[in-house]
């Protein structure tokens, strides 16, 4: 975690220092006044920035070193198993459209279509959250 909030961390820096130099810039080119539209956008963008940059800080802390964050790692040390994924699930693509959906609901500002798109999101995200889940109920047959 020690690259991730090193690098958030310097991106937040240069968005603020960015900022800074847009408002003043702004101020100078246009006699006096500031566009603050995009001056507050840059400095929303730093404190999104320093937020997770924080997040990761603190998580790096508690945490004991990757062998990402540590000079001596080998290649070897990241070696083992990533994760469970789904080798051919349609839910991603439901997730997608229902997406879709809701966001064409919105384009043409129809309430019926984004609710529509809402729901079928939700039931999409729990789809594809619930594809392996058997049950605690399940026995084992024999």
């Amino acid at each position: 975690m020690k690259t991730e909030w090193r690098i958030f961390l310097i991106i937040a820096g240069f968005l603020f220092g960015s900022a800074i130099l847009y408002g003043a810039w702004t101020h100078g080119e246009s006699g006096g006044n500031i566009e603050w539209v995009g001056t507050v956008a840059l400095l929303l963008s730093f404190m999104l920035c320093a937020m997770c940059g924080g997040f990761f800080w603190f998580v790096s802390r508690r945490i004991d070193l990757r062998p990402e964050d540590r000079p001596d790692a080998e290649i070897s040390d990241g070696a083992g198993e990533v994760g469970f994924f789904s080798p051919g699930s349609y839910w991603p693509f439901g997730l997608a459209m229902a997406a879709a959906i809701a966001a064409l609901g919105i384009v043409f500002w129809q309430y019926w279509l984004i609710g529509a798109g809402l729901v079928a999101v939700v039931f999409a995200a729990c789809g594809l959250l619930f594809e392996y889940y058997t049950g605690t109920r399940r026995t084992a047959e024999h």
